[in-house]
């Protein structure tokens, strides 16, 4: 994979702690050595072409993914289910994406995202072809399994296309204005995806068209892969590794082995990042895929106009999500920005429960679509920065993701019992909204507190000039980690990945029920 050399590296834009630098790399050095390479580093129009690749391929992905959502009355209507059973549809695809998600993760790691991206796409195509055929038979039972397949191809791309990002960028030099850039594509095409399926649906006077135009949408997004594949085989032979300027970590693509070890011992910070993740990033999820028939019911309005509301509101904050990287990348501040976005995000639910007025829920919309734009940027770069081994970096995002679709399994399920239980009303299933938001706040203060006397925890915080500076202390602080705190570190992070397990078990128990119970037919 192309990989470049940050800004900093090139023009040595460390403060006075030279020794620091080179002591660092020294170590990093003393740990893997390697011959010197002959190979050039990566012009920028690499770089743009690489970074653009990368973000056509999100967007088509999101176009896919903004469909289903916008067409929940349509599908209920029309494949003559109710709420619960479609919470069930919904939940197919996260349950296939907890049982393989980690694995995915884990193979990612060891071939590399770009041949990751490459082989999901092609299955999440043929996943596709079975949701357009059962929404043209009207089959629920087909287009459980088409969700399946098509899921069995998504946990191979979505892991790939951060590691990538992780191998190109060091933290605080990049990696987060990059997310930020394909994140913004994404919204932008979530929001074309989302607006335009039910003026697709009514224009062509059959629902399924929608499903069949998504079809062809990811026959494009493959071929922009194959592209994205055969550019960095080329990039990867002719351009050398990077190293990460604060510590001198070499940053790779893929591995040469299966990391299981370094897997089952993330840090304790990165068990903190996905706590907040849990709460917050599942409020957004679970409210993304019913804002639209929430907005249908609180506008009094056809499916149409409610989906051009949602898409506005929510894929707003497009323009914000680019800057945002570029913040965190300069100025850190990670755990404020995530205590700032579950604030919002808390406020927004509020107003959905207690202001359930047109004027009340317009005004909560345009918050959550704000205050959202800051979630995911500021938590995948979290993640990435809490790590102490980048090449495993797909594996941690793959718990991020196995931790989310658990916990959507399990709420998508209870909120569809209560709106059934509630004559199909949005007044009961908001306050698991607030719920869930109200925690993400709690978790996110906490956090703030801790970062004051914890130096792991306080490196989210750090700027760029603060990182370099301290390069030294986030390899003493692995040291310590691995070394003489290395038994107590080693059971915090498996008692953390035994919770995640029980976790997944329980939504597995959940999919099951609502599988084996009359909830699905």
């Amino acid at each position: 994979m192309a990989k470049l050399i940050p800004a900093d590296a090139v023009s040595g834009d460390h403060t006075p702690e030279s020794p620091d630098t080179k002591e660092v790399v020294s170590l990093s050095d003393a740990e893997s050595p390697r011959p010197a390479s002959t190979r050039g580093q990566v012009p920028l129009s690499f770089k743009i072409i690489s970074v653009a690749l990368v973000a056509g391929i999100g967007f088509g992905s999101s176009w896919s993914s903004g469909v289903t959502g916008a067409m929940k009355s349509t599908l209920k209507k029309e494949l003559k289910i109710n709420n619960t059973q479609f919470a069930l549809l919904e939940s197919s695809e996260d349950f296939i994406k907890v049982l393989l998600i980690l694995i995915s993760g884990m193979i990612t790691d060891r071939i590399g995202g770009a041949s990751a991206i490459l082989y999901g796409n092609v299955i999440y195509t043929i996943g596709s072809i079975f949701v357009a055929a059962a929404t043209t038979v009207r089959n629920y039972p087909l287009m459980i399994f088409g969700r399946v397949v098509l899921a069995f191809g998504d946990v191979a791309t979505q892991t790939a296309q951060y590691k990538i990002f992780s191998s190109w960028f060091p933290p605080n030099n990049g990696f987060a204005s990059t997310l930020g850039f394909e994140l913004a594509i994404g919204k932008i095409g979530g929001f074309v995806g989302k607006s335009t399926a039910n003026i697709i649906s009514k224009n062509l006077g059959d629902f399924s068209w929608v499903f069949w135009i998504a079809l062809f949408m990811n026959i494009f997004t493959n071929l922009i892969t194959l592209a994205f594949f055969f550019f960095t085989k080329y990039a990867n032979k002719k351009f050398a590794n990077i190293r990460d300027p604060s510590t001198g970590e070499e940053l790779t693509e893929k591995n040469k082995k299966f990391e299981v070890k370094k897997v089952l011992e993330m840090p304790w910070v990165f068990w903190a990042v996905l706590a907040f993740s849990l709460l917050e990033t599942s409020t957004a999820l679970v409210f993304t895929q019913n804002a639209t028939e929430l907005a249908e019911h609180r506008f009094n309005t056809d499916s149409i106009t409610a989906g051009w509301y949602t898409s506005v509101l929510q894929y707003a904050g497009f323009f914000v999500v680019p800057l945002i990287g570029i913040f965190i990348d300069l100025f850190g501040n990670r755990i404020s920005l995530m205590a700032f976005c579950g604030i919002g995000v808390f406020v927004s639910m509020a107003l959905v429960n207690w202001a359930n007025s047109t004027k009340g829920t317009a005004a909560a919309f345009g918050i959550y679509a704000f205050a959202y734009s800051f979630g995911p940027t500021v938590i995948i770069d979290s993640i990435r920065t809490s790590m102490w081994h980048q090449e495993v970096f797909g594996s941690a995002y793959s718990m991020k993701i196995m931790m989310n679709n658990s916990m959507n399994i399990i709420v998508n399920l209870i909120t569809g019992r209560i709106q059934d239980a509630d004559n199909d009303s949005y007044d009961r299933v908001v306050i698991v909204y607030v719920a869930l938001a109200a925690g993400s706040v709690v978790v996110s203060i906490g956090l703030i507190v801790l970062s004051s006397i914890s130096i792991d925890l306080r490196r989210l915080q750090w700027t760029r000039k603060q990182r370099l500076r301290n390069g030294h202390l986030i390899i003493e602080r692995k040291e310590r980690f691995l070394g003489e705190n290395g038994a107590k570190n080693r059971k915090i992070s498996l008692c953390c990945f035994g919770a995640l397990c029980a976790l997944s078990l329980g939504s597995w128990v959940a999919y099951i029920w609502g599988a084996a119970t009359g909830n699905n037919y």
